[in-house]
């Protein structure tokens, strides 16, 4: 009788551990290409907890003239700690980028409003839900 509660408790203590273990991203899962409507980021891992980071991103809209569109281009490195990446594009150290790995290879990516100005154009963001469309070593545009 002694032991069912034991076995109960090893139980309960096993799963909070295995719930509270970090996600840990690999190179593999980091590197590549990832796309959310017209917006691309590109990410290769570089180990010590960094990856290098490349945003393309585009506001498309109608003018009188015809479509046009508003661009935002930043390249740096990003700090990653367990599945979360924080970026603040070179020049712009108020702006803060996060990206979180998600699961079937996707990331989803929130600028924080309140953080100041990325240096992006009118009406640009980099939030969204992308999908990784290409694996391995992307390569890095010269802006």
């Amino acid at each position: 009788m002694r032991k069912l509660p034991v076995l109960v408790l090893w139980i309960l203590l096993s799963s909070l551990a295995l719930a509270q273990a970090p996600k840990i991203v690999t190179a593999a899962r980091a590197n590549g290409i990832y796309r959310y409507r017209n917006n691309e980021i590109r990410m290769l891992a570089l180990g010590n907890n960094k990856l290098r980071v490349q945003l393309d991103l585009v506001y498309e809209y109608k003018s009188p003239n015809g479509p046009t569109a508003n661009l935002g281009q930043a390249t740096g490195e990003a700090t990653i700690e367990n599945d979360i990446a924080v970026f603040h594009p070179p020049n712009f150290p108020d702006c803060t980028i996060t990206i979180k790995f998600l699961a079937g290879n996707k990331i989803k990516v929130t600028q924080d409003p309140d953080a100041g100005d990325c240096g992006f154009g009118h009406r640009v963001f980099a939030d969204g839900t992308y999908v990784k469309v290409k694996s391995g070593r992307p390569k890095f545009e010269i802006p």
